[in-house]
């Protein structure tokens, strides 16, 4: 399987995961392989290979992949103290899934980039 499939499956509810938001345009879950206490995706549900892939007819969909990731904050309680959003894009950026995702961090101090 495609790496970019992962995702899709997900979204789909092909492939188990803790979904925590969902609707027409985002899918949110919990990483499987987490890098803080709170560690969450926030996914593109119409396939973007990559940020590089956004076009003046889908750039809607960064503020709606922002909007859940800061009311998902909220519901963490990481808010208040902060949290991190980070996009990765292609290999030198680290991205190793190729779908369009957004990753929120938070739930303890995180370590200066």
């Amino acid at each position: 399987m495609e790496n970019s499939e992962i995702f899709k499956n997900i979204i789909k509810r092909k492939i188990s995961s803790e979904i925590l938001y969902q609707d027409k345009n985002i899918t949110a879950f919990k990483d499987i392989n987490p890098k803080a206490p709170v560690h969450i995706l926030v996914v593109s549900n119409k396939f973007i290979r990559s940020s590089n892939e956004i076009t003046k007819e889908n750039k809607g969909i960064l503020g709606d992949m922002l909007y859940v990731a800061i009311k998902l904050a909220k519901k963490f309680n990481i808010d208040k103290k902060g949290y991190r959003l980070i996009m990765n894009c292609n290999e030198h950026g680290g991205q190793e899934i190729f779908h369009l995702h957004l990753h929120l961090l938070g739930g303890k101090k995180l370590g200066k980039i």
